[in-house]
């Protein structure tokens, strides 16, 4: 007798339905997904730069055509004699030199305060510190005027009014608490072995701290510095208030508020300033992309 085998089932595979296939993440996703993620990208890029373009536009333009309605990105009969005029017959120049100061001493002082004050929430338990987090968290709550007012009066009992150290002080005390959360959570993550290892070979706690946890916290560092830097340089309401009175100190800001009189605006002077205020920013930025790519891309690859 002949043993009879049983037939052999051959899996049937169930197509995947097209809302599984369209939301399904990858390197599978569908020709139709990619056109619109990348439809997408180029149109939110195009709404990004087209502001952009049209300032350079208007600095461009030469004196009797700036109100034109045009939309060509470089008009016809183009000039730089905005550029001229902003680099050479007004002080410009000054301004953008005294905002680097202000922004890079800004920079640095909520930097050092704002990651050894971190460190300390972050690796010790003490009385108060919870509520202590809380409050520097309900700091960044309140309004930015709202803050003006006790920030100058302090200033003016100190002398610190129409003064560079008033003004990078009060650019501090807006930063710093934001900041400690943002390498209060990073420093969360480093391992404590890290540093009890370091105690055990004979380091002194600061040591450890210099050696080790500050390179390692480098993407957070760069992020803090940069936050700082930014709402430094942006800022017109607070240097408004504390050297508007000294035109030597001015900023960029308050200089270029200066091409807008009561009944006209340059508004090619104003257009090429801001075209130029933009290059320290960018080149800040391009300079550290690398730690802000490592900080995005931390914890990616295990192992």
């Amino acid at each position: 007798m002949t043993a009879t085998t049983a037939p052999t089932r051959v899996p049937v595979r169930r197509q995947k339905s097209t809302r599984q296939h369209f939301f399904k993440s990858g390197l599978e996703d569908s020709p139709f997904k990619r056109f619109l993620i990348h439809l997408a990208l180029i149109l939110s890029c195009a709404l990004a730069v087209y502001p952009v373009l049209r300032i350079v536009s208007v600095s461009l333009r030469p004196g009797d055509r700036l109100l034109s309605t045009s939309l060509a990105i470089i008009p016809p009969d183009a000039t730089l004699q905005a550029y001229k005029t902003v680099l050479f017959d007004k002080a410009f120049p000054v301004w953008v030199w005294n905002s680097l100061a202000i922004t890079t001493a800004t920079a640095i002082t909520g930097v050092i305060l704002a990651a050894t004050s971190a460190y300390a929430f972050s690796r010790w338990k003490f009385i108060g510190r919870g509520p202590g987090l809380v409050f520097l968290l309900t700091t960044q709550m309140l309004p930015a005027p709202m803050m003006m007012v006790p920030i100058y009066i302090l200033a003016i009992k100190l002398g610190l009014t129409q003064t560079y150290r008033g003004l990078i002080i009060a650019y501090s005390i807006t930063s710093v608490p934001f900041s400690i959360w943002i390498l209060k959570g990073y420093y969360d993550t480093i391992p404590h072995e890290l540093e009890e290892a370091a105690l055990i070979d004979g380091v002194s706690r600061l040591s450890a701290f210099w050696r080790i946890i500050l390179p390692l916290s480098t993407p957070a560092l760069a992020i803090v510095f940069l936050f700082s830097f930014m709402a430094a340089w942006s800022d017109y309401l607070l240097a408004r208030v504390m050297i508007a009175s000294e035109r030597p100190l001015w900023t960029w800001v308050l200089g270029v508020r200066d091409f807008q009189g009561q009944f006209q605006t340059q508004w090619g002077l104003f257009s090429a300033a801001s075209v130029l205020v933009m290059i320290p920013a960018m080149a800040l930025f391009l300079y550290s992309s690398k730690w802000l790519i490592s900080g995005l891309t931390l914890g990616s690859v295990k192992g």
